[in-house]
């Protein structure tokens, strides 16, 4: 039997930290109070202009593959989850292919499922691995988020931030990702959602990301609850077996709703939201490997990662690191 497991983590944030006192300095009408009361943000990293998603996704895939203590070579799969790429085509996998100096890998693709996307990407490339197919997947988590906001719209604009982390995910005799599930339903499409494109060289639409807060904030906290059982039911534990939870970082009330439906005080949450912000499909695997590199993940610990996004899409990863 086959099985895959987590081998290394990496992250990148960029830039120095912008503070809630920083947006109020560029003239966005709110205060740092008002922020950290609804969402507890503090500060966030924005992306300077030319830098891309793929150079995120490059620094973060770097330190994972060297915390994996493998070569570049040795990566046969590579999935980005993001919502801001490059470009419209190629996919951001496959210019981080490029920078990373891989030929030969055996499929490089993105995956677009929102703020869920790193659970999305996580649980593909376990099926790979665990099918045979590909021995060791590099999964990546990268946003520049700060391209799609409305910079006078202080209800979203305050939210999110840039940044990338990332795994090596290596086939394994002994399981390291023991459940995971993925869903979604369009119908929920209205309430989170960038409503516009292009075409024939112009914008169609609105180009800016667009929310309903009281809807999303119901609706996550909701299928967050659901999919971490069904991934505990999955593996046959308890949230009392599980050292670790790590919720998508959207919003302190979401990420404090949750631990409590689930019974898991928040000193067994990981959090970050109040130094990046949201990262969208960034978020879990940065939250992850700060987790890992400061010591609280240790090897054995059972992790349970979950997210929610736009789409509407959710899902959960449960894992023996």
């Amino acid at each position: 039997m086959i099985y895959s497991r987590i081998a290394g983590t990496g992250s990148f944030l960029p830039g120095d930290p912008v503070t809630n006192d920083d947006l109020v300095e560029r003239g966005i009408p709110t205060s740092d109070q008002w922020i950290v009361e609804r969402t507890g943000i503090r500060s966030r990293h924005l992306a300077p202009d030319g830098m891309n998603c793929s150079d995120l996704a490059f620094e973060a895939s770097r330190r994972a593959i060297e915390s994996a203590g493998v070569a570049p070579a040795d990566i046969d799969l590579i999935i980005v989850a993001t919502s801001t790429p490059d470009f419209i085509f190629p996919s951001s996998a496959a210019l981080l292919q490029s920078k990373l100096g891989i030929r030969n890998a055996g499929a490089a693709f993105d995956v677009q499922a929102v703020c869920s996307g790193f659970a999305y990407a996580l649980s593909i490339a376990d099926k790979f691995i665990r099918s045979g197919s590909h021995q060791r997947a590099l999964v990546v988590g990268a946003e520049v988020f700060s391209r799609i906001l409305d910079w006078k719209d202080r209800g979203t604009c305050v939210l999110f931030g840039d940044g990338a982390g990332a795994v090596v995910v290596e086939a394994a005799e002994e399981p390291g990702i023991l459940a995971s599930a993925i869903h979604a339903d369009g119908t929920y499409n209205p309430i989170l959602c960038v409503p516009g494109t292009v075409a024939g060289g112009a914008v169609i639409g609105d180009p800016f990301l667009r929310m309903d807060g009281q809807a999303v904030f119901k609706f996550a906290v909701r299928v967050l609850g659901e999919v971490a059982q069904e991934v505990l039911d999955a593996a046959q534990l308890t949230t009392g077996d599980v050292e670790w939870l790590i919720p998508h970082q959207a919003n302190i009330r979401i990420l404090q709703a949750t631990a409590k439906r689930l019974s898991i005080g928040m000193d067994r949450v990981i959090t970050t939201v109040d130094q990046h912000g949201n990262t969208s499909a960034a978020s879990i695997p940065l939250a992850l490997d700060l987790a890992v590199r400061d010591g609280r993940i240790q090897r054995g610990n059972h992790v349970l990662l979950e997210g929610v996004g736009g789409g509407f899409t959710w899902g959960g990863v449960l894992l023996r690191y």
